[in-house]
């Protein structure tokens, strides 16, 4: 059988029966449209998570008050013997492969300007905070680099804070009151957005000490270590646990390395993509489903073709091969379809709901075609080899 003939009778079949082959196609392209939909939000999850973490480097390492199990507890929960001071932060900076460490403390209260007032978050923070979070200073200056415990009354407001107690006036030099105390703001921040749920802009950055003596408390909630990169975080954090265990007296603290944190997201993450895909994959099954009862159904009305061909000398393996073509042109043209489904879905979706990120990946729009494919052959080998099986004489005298 020459090539011509071989892809006019594969062809013939699907064209003449156009409603049968659409709705098997149709089906294909609903699997293959909803693997590329899912994958493209569980990437695009993936991609957003791992760009919400790593915004502040990837050369941190978070020491936490208290020796938290597997299971974990809030750093904000004091459970050790000796807290975390800002004196442990100090003897942390003399490591040599750190570059800076700051000591933070977080909570909540009422900030006023004039006759403005509005709660917000309050950071207690080192001068060293722009450099190891990646802060960008908008106006003024950061807080400058006093003597811990003897800090002077400064403030720096974060963006969204700025806007609504100031405006667009001038914000320098300004007068604010911070719970039952007053603070001059030396600086303004730049945008830095949300983190996790928490808006890094709604702030107000105030020193260390200052903040655990407006919330009466007597350990940092945080320390965190920026390191030289190329170094070893394992090594820097074995020699914070030395030095921590030779203040303290024992482990009790908890040290989280970014990488760490990082891998095990990233497993996380990814599980989470491949189960959403996997949820596109029944759709994509039911697909597979359908072309194979498009493709018995085919069978048992071309018997008599399949007859007159084996009559003509046409080989087994001909005939088996014009009925997997046939279920591989509906998978291709499901799988094409399924494709602009995908990405024209997942495109439209990051166009009306922006805030839901979506990133279609070539590996899952090529593996999902090459899948597509694969059921196409499967779904059509049951039908195909019954065909290429029947005895020629049997097949010209059926109805």
């Amino acid at each position: 059988m020459y090539i011509r003939d071989f892809i006019q009778l594969t062809t013939s079949a699907v064209r003449s029966h156009r409603m049968r082959s659409f709705l098997t196609a149709l089906g294909i392209a609903v699997g293959i449209g909803s693997v590329v939909l899912l994958t493209s939000l569980g990437e695009g999850l993936h991609r957003f998570m791992l760009a919400e973490f790593t915004q502040f480097g990837t050369n941190l390492i978070g020491i936490n008050p208290g020796r938290v199990t597997t299971g974990g507890i809030s750093g904000a929960l004091i459970s050790n013997i000796r807290p975390l001071s800002i004196e442990d932060a100090q003897a942390l900076a003399r490591i040599p492969q750190v570059v800076d460490v700051i000591s933070v403390v977080q909570g909540n209260a009422s900030v006023e300007s004039g006759k403005k007032q509005r709660r917000t978050t309050i950071y207690g923070i080192d001068s060293a905070a722009p450099e190891v979070f990646k802060l960008k200073v908008a106006a003024g200056r950061f807080l400058p680099d006093d003597p811990p415990r003897a800090a002077r009354a400064f403030a720096v407001l974060g963006s969204k804070v700025r806007e609504e107690l100031f405006g667009t006036g001038q914000v320098l030099g300004k007068r604010i009151r911070i719970g039952s105390e007053r603070y001059r703001v030396i600086g303004s921040m730049e945008s830095k957005g949300q983190m996790l749920g928490f808006d890094l802009d709604d702030t107000v950055w105030i020193p260390t000490a200052k903040a655990l003596a407006m919330f009466n408390r007597e350990s940092l909630m945080e320390i965190d270590v920026l390191y030289k990169e190329g170094s070893s975080a394992d090594e820097v954090s074995e020699q914070i646990k030395k030095i921590l265990v030779a203040r303290h007296g024992s482990e009790d603290f908890t040290i989280t390395t970014q990488e760490k944190m990082l891998e095990i997201l990233g497993k996380i993450l990814n599980i989470l993509t491949l189960a959403v895909g996997g949820l596109g994959g029944i759709s994509l099954l039911v697909g597979g489903v359908g072309i194979l009862t498009i493709m018995t159904i085919a069978v048992n009305e071309r018997t008599n073709e399949i007859g007159l061909l084996r009559a003509l000398g046409s080989e087994k393996n001909q005939i088996l091969g014009i009925f997997l073509g046939e279920a591989v042109i509906l998978a291709a043209i499901g799988g094409f379809a399924g494709l602009v489904l995908g990405v024209g879905g997942a495109w439209l979706l990051e166009l009306i709901v922006p805030a839901l990120p979506t990133h279609t990946s070539w590996t899952y729009i090529i593996a999902a075609e090459l899948l597509a494919a694969v059921i196409g052959l499967l779904a059509g080998v049951l039908p195909a080899r019954r065909a290429a099986a029947l005895n020629p004489v049997d097949a010209l005298r059926g109805e």
